[in-house]
């Protein structure tokens, strides 16, 4: 697997101790990386998520597509607990199912809530609850936390297209035509290579 997932100057910010902790969709050559850094409680974040999923229905196989935890704790108080039951979550191969259900109740995130999403997903209660218990993952999620901060982030959610930030303040058709532009010049650069 490719170690060094961006072309910036400065890869490390956001390699640095995180490629076993990658919640990763499509293959890890695709030429356009797409990195989000989001929060559970976050009403913002939550009405990304149907936009990373269709971008990543839209471009597939040209495309991957990383999720990372940035729980904004001081304003969310039950984010960085949710990220931990999507750290529990994948811990049994259930990541994805269990970050579409923390997106789809942002305001539902307790852990009598976060038990029920396990619930729902099949998990294996009595190691969910262990390792909720333990806060075993409260480390992976902060070091995913640094990993954006060292980037300057303090909002939510962050998109980072081949680690350049994507400013989606005002609408994603930016970040879409982004990727566009990428895989369209990936396929130009593709095709003079084999002809």
């Amino acid at each position: 697997m490719n170690t060094n997932l961006y072309s910036t100057a400065s890869p490390d910010i956001h390699n640095t101790g995180l490629a076993a902790a990658e919640h990763m969709l499509g293959e890890a050559d695709a030429p356009v990386t797409l990195v989000e850094y989001g929060d559970y409680e976050c009403d913002a974040c939550a009405q990304a998520e149907p936009v990373a999923q269709h971008l990543f229905e839209t471009f597939g196989s040209q495309m991957r597509y990383i999720y990372r935890h940035f729980p904004l704790v001081e304003m969310h108080p039950h984010a960085e607990l949710a990220a931990e039951a999507a750290e529990a979550a994948a811990a049994q191969g259930k990541f994805w199912e269990m970050h579409h259900l923390l997106f789809s109740a942002p305001h539902h995130l307790k852990l009598s809530d976060l038990r029920k999403h396990a619930e729902t997903i099949g998990l294996d209660m009595t190691r969910f609850d262990a390792e909720m218990g333990d806060r075993i993952y409260t480390q992976r999620i902060q070091e995913h936390r640094r990993a954006g901060a060292q980037t300057g982030l303090r909002a939510t959610p962050a998109f980072f297209l081949n680690g350049k930030l994507v400013d989606v303040s005002f609408g994603y058709e930016k970040l879409e035509d982004a990727i566009e532009d990428l895989t369209a010049a990936a396929a130009k650069t593709n095709a003079r290579r084999h002809a």
